[in-house]
């Protein structure tokens, strides 16, 4: 039997923690996060105001998507936060390809009819009735029920997941991903019923 050398163990001393000194916490962000979502959510609804909704709707303007992703990307799916960053990316990806997005949305729309219906689109569903449709789901925050809102993002972006998959060019990968996006913001709809989504 050989002798290993001892190593003297590890104490927590004052150099310690000199890496993470500065840093932000994980949990006291993700407590800021719940809580902002929360307060969002929830004093929107009870203040039914027309100007709370639009400041909702144009946050991602103000604010920058990249600030909302630094608070919220990370939230679970089924809490208010991950909900919140859910519904922003999504408008921000309308936003972004209204043309495309129309496309994958007309594809869908045959295959998948009540996600359609659901999903509330102007027909025929063009880029701009996409963006107002983005910019509606949003406003419902404050006007209309969380669960509603929830559940019908979830059917656009199946509707859209259904259209990626009939169109040529498509990655199974892009198709799962919005596939995977419409089944937690369904989840959450469903939590939100039984207020369960915190």
């Amino acid at each position: 039997m050989t002798d290993r050398p001892h190593h003297r163990p590890m104490t927590p001393g004052a150099g310690f923690f000199d890496d993470i000194v500065g840093g932000d916490d994980p949990a006291l962000v993700s407590e800021a996060a719940d809580r902002a979502a929360a307060l969002l959510v929830r004093g929107a609804r009870e203040a039914g105001d027309a100007e709370v909704a639009e400041r909702l709707l144009h946050l991602a303007d103000t604010e920058g998507i990249e600030a909302i992703a630094e608070v919220w990307s990370g939230s679970p799916a089924d809490s208010l936060a991950g909900c919140l960053w859910r519904l922003y990316l999504l408008r921000s990806w309308v936003y972004a390809d209204p043309v495309g997005v129309a496309r994958e949305f007309e594809a869908g729309r045959v295959r998948a009819q009540v996600a359609r219906v659901v999903a509330g689109v102007a027909d025929p569903p063009g880029p701009d009735e996409l963006r107002a449709m983005a910019d509606d789901v949003l406003r419902g925050i404050a006007r209309s029920d969380f669960a509603d809102v929830l559940l019908r993002a979830s059917a656009f972006a199946r509707v859209v997941a259904t259209g990626r998959a009939s169109l040529p060019g498509s990655s199974a990968a892009e198709v799962q991903r919005m596939l995977v996006l419409a089944e937690q913001l369904e989840a959450a709809g469903h939590a939100e019923m039984r207020h369960r989504l915190l």
